[in-house]
């Protein structure tokens, strides 16, 4: 497990990373998510050791980052964003240096190579040089090197950065199979990137962590939509006295067909509550278009998030 503690990192008088507190569980893949800035290298480069944090603690199932970094840094896997390869050499002679410099025996590395290059799909790519690969597989020889020691947790920042739609795809499929042997934690400002592979979300914006929770649970929602053609004040009386609506709000600006309105209805048992909404349409003579459940895409969550901190910021700012 990665304990993080109240992790801030700065730089000069920048904050980077500000009070940051998450616990990654094994088994997870885990998106980092935010927007360029957000970050979330520093907070990568601080869980692998790469910087120590300005305070806070940082452990690796029970081992301080900072105190005990090397044997820390032997159970974590990191491919960085830009991944440090020496292009001039063979993919198998690089590898074979980076098992060296992780310490396997001289007699376990031709097998840990092996291993790394069959999960990566390098084997017809051995005996090239790392500059005549396209920029696809150079990532996976950024990823073996990452996995030659068959690591605890792996860390990878922006993994798929700077890759075309089919080499996404396979860089994708390759992180979902090594998730059945490592806890993963992968970095990206790309939404698709963590609905695609990721079962838990951190969202960071400007340094802070402000969500965490499974993928599954924020993109579930409660509410329901309503397109119907009625006069404002029937609908906001009779939808808000129906048992169990906690909310009920009037989407302004967002126009339905001819004389339609949306409205968003938040409350108890989507179920029963959408079957009271065509009821009472119906009662009232009200002309429905659509009601439905609403459906969150991790785009609306994520800027709601953004509207939220900014206008938390404005409040601190006029309080100030």
């Amino acid at each position: 497990m990665i304990s993080i503690q109240n992790l801030t990192r700065h730089y000069g008088s920048t904050v980077a990373v500000d009070d940051v507190t998450v616990e990654i569980r094994r088994g997870e893949i885990v998106g980092l998510l935010g927007h360029n800035g957000a970050g979330k290298t520093t907070m990568m480069k601080v869980i692998t050791g790469y910087l120590e944090p300005t305070s806070g603690r940082v452990t690796v199932d029970g081992m301080d980052i900072v105190t005990q970094r090397n044997q820390v840094q032997a159970r974590i896997g990191y491919l960085p964003e830009s991944a440090p390869l020496y292009n001039e050499m063979l993919v198998q002679e690089y590898l074979q240096l980076m098992a060296e410099l992780r310490g396997i025996p001289s007699e376990k590395t031709d097998a840990a190579v092996a291993r790394a290059v069959l999960r990566t799909g390098l084997q017809d790519h051995l005996l090239k040089p790392i500059y005549t690969l396209s920029r696809g597989y150079r990532q996976r020889v950024g990823i073996a090197q990452a996995i030659v020691h068959s690591p605890d947790f792996l860390i990878l920042d922006e993994p798929t950065n700077g890759l075309d739609p089919l080499q996404i795809h396979t860089i994708r499929d390759l992180i979902r199979r090594l998730a059945k042997s490592s806890t993963i934690m992968l970095s990206t400002h790309i939404l698709q990137e963590i609905e695609a592979v990721c079962d838990r979300v951190l969202i960071l914006i400007n340094g802070r962590l402000v969500r965490d929770a499974d993928l599954q649970e924020i993109l579930s929602s409660d509410a329901i939509r309503l397109c119907v053609k009625a006069d404002s004040a029937d609908v906001r009386r009779r939808i808000s006295a129906l048992p169990g609506v906690h909310e009920l709000s009037h989407m302004q600006g967002e126009a339905g067909p001819g004389d339609y309105s949306w409205w968003t209805i938040r409350g108890d048992d989507q179920r029963r509550l959408a079957s009271q909404i065509v009821e009472t349409s119906v009662e009232a003579g009200w002309s429905v278009d659509t009601v439905a459940h609403e459906h969150r895409t991790l785009e609306s969550v994520f800027q709601q998030l953004q509207q939220a901190h900014i206008h938390q910021q404005k409040s601190a700012e006029a309080l100030s």
